[in-house]
């Protein structure tokens, strides 16, 4: 049992050691990189590049409005009458026509052309469409700076939990090592019971921290995995270093450069100037319009024959009767080079059932909405940059403060661990002092990842988050 527990033994530590070797020659991925690749893959993107395509269809609607059509057309035609008869009457006089069979065929090779010459209505749908593209393009710019920031924040998550993992991994041990002392202590009677069952506690939330920490990793982890849209198993180790520059913002500066820059407003501007287009189009649909419109025929050829049933004189050229025939079949064909039509028309919708009118509100509805979203953006956007700039100020006191606390409390551990010593500290001292520069060294993790996630946050509100 013990060489087969030793074995057991050996295989895992082989199974770690080439899993921590093929974690280290896969690449480290940045995020820089994670947002690239989240650019290139997330579902908002794709959403949004869909969108673009939609309105570029919508423009390309509108565009139909306004320029000629043109098409051809090669036809085969034939009819076919079979005992036509009737009568016919003059005064009193009814007169039976002749029974008859006819039939023809006509080839008709064809060109027809169309054009709204002027259409006030159209004109303005097609404005109404470019506009709307370029709302859906800068929308897709605004959605490409909220991926990129999310990708960062939660890239950010995921190197604060593996910095805890390491915050946690060494309170474990500090704890093992203490508890090992202490019961080392109690068995030549140094301390008591109590101090072993407080060192058992201390190790017991050791432990436990230190899963806490693997489980938030692996969910970080899975978060960011989505984002970036590749498997959480392939995705790597990521780079954990938290270092910054501290930057002085003036919040004037980027509130000008936010107006400028920032693609959501931009696209709630664009939105704006389609939607009072499509209001003029709507309304100029109770206008008339002008439409030119015409054909060519080249080169059409027919035929047709006809029987009639009965028995008819046959004349000669001076109108002399010279025989009868009976049942006569005529026929012929006829060609010519072309026929040209055209039709020049004014057009006007008197009245079509109140479409116009539900045409116009709703073109009203879609302003009212896209004027509201635009006063929004701007009515905030002083707010955000204000927010912004605290946010990223609070964190860098958070981490001044975080950093001259993990210095207090390593000095305090070693000025309790040589007291504990000689003698005159607790163990109970030693372990409430490591335990206060875990929490130390985890604010300070906090404090960074807050740090790099607030530049983030300052690029996405000044528009350049890519």
């Amino acid at each position: 049992m013990r060489r087969t527990g030793r074995n057991i033994v050996s295989l895992a530590l082989l199974g770690a050691a080439w899993l921590s070797t093929a974690a280290m020659t896969q690449p480290v991925l940045t995020a820089d990189q994670a947002v690239k690749m989240a650019l290139e893959r997330n579902s908002q993107i794709v959403i949004a590049n869909a969108g673009v395509l939609s309105a570029r269809a919508g423009l390309y609607g509108a565009y139909a409005g306004v320029l000629p059509r043109l098409s051809a057309e090669l036809g085969r035609s034939g009819s076919r009458t079979d005992k036509a008869s009737g009568s016919s009457q003059f005064g009193s006089v009814v007169t039976p026509s002749i029974t008859q069979d006819r039939e023809s065929y006509l080839t008709s090779p064809q060109l027809t052309a169309s054009w709204p010459v002027f259409n006030l209505s159209s004109l303005a749908g097609l404005s109404s469409a470019r506009a709307g593209l370029r709302a859906s393009k800068l929308t897709r710019q605004a959605t490409r700076a909220d991926v990129a920031l999310g990708t960062r924040q939660q890239f950010y998550q995921v190197v604060q939990a593996v910095k805890l993992i390491g915050v946690t991994t060494n309170a474990l041990q500090l704890a093992r090592d203490s508890e090992r002392r202490v019961r080392a202590l109690f068995e030549v009677g140094s301390v008591s019971r109590t101090d072993i069952l407080q060192a058992q506690v201390q190790t017991a939330q050791s432990q436990l921290d230190s899963i806490a920490a693997e489980q938030s990793l692996l969910a970080q982890r899975v978060q960011l995995a989505t984002l970036i849209g590749v498997e959480e198993a392939k995705m790597g180790e990521v780079d954990t270093v938290l270092t910054f520059t501290s930057r002085e913002y003036d919040e004037r500066a980027l509130l000008g450069e936010a107006e400028r820059s920032r693609p959501d407003l931009q696209a709630t501007a664009a939105r704006v100037r389609s939607a009072k287009a499509a209001l003029n189009s709507a309304r100029l649909a109770r206008l008339p319009f002008v439409s030119l419109s015409g054909s060519a025929t080249y080169g059409p050829k027919g035929q047709f024959k006809s029987k009639s049933y009965g028995t008819f004189p046959v004349e000669d050229a001076d109108g002399n009767i010279i025989g009868f025939v009976t049942d006569p079949v005529t026929g012929g064909r006829n060609k010519a080079d072309r026929q040209l039509s055209g039709q020049l028309a004014i057009s006007w919708d008197l009245f079509d059932g109140l479409a116009t009118d539900s045409r116009i509100a709703s073109a009203r509805a879609a302003l009212m909405q896209a004027q509201d979203a635009y006063n929004v953006l701007n009515r905030n956007l002083a707010g955000e940059v204000h927010e912004a700039t605290l946010t990223y100020q609070q964190a860098l006191g958070i981490e001044s403060v975080a950093e001259a606390a993990v210095a207090s409390a390593t000095e305090s551990v070693k000025l309790t661990q040589q007291k504990y010593n000689v003698g005159s500290a607790t163990i109970l001292e030693l372990i409430t002092a490591q335990v206060a520069l875990q929490r130390a060294q985890s604010q300070l993790v906090n404090a960074l990842a807050g740090i790099r996630v607030a530049e983030a946050k300052i690029d996405q509100v000044r528009g350049h988050a890519e």
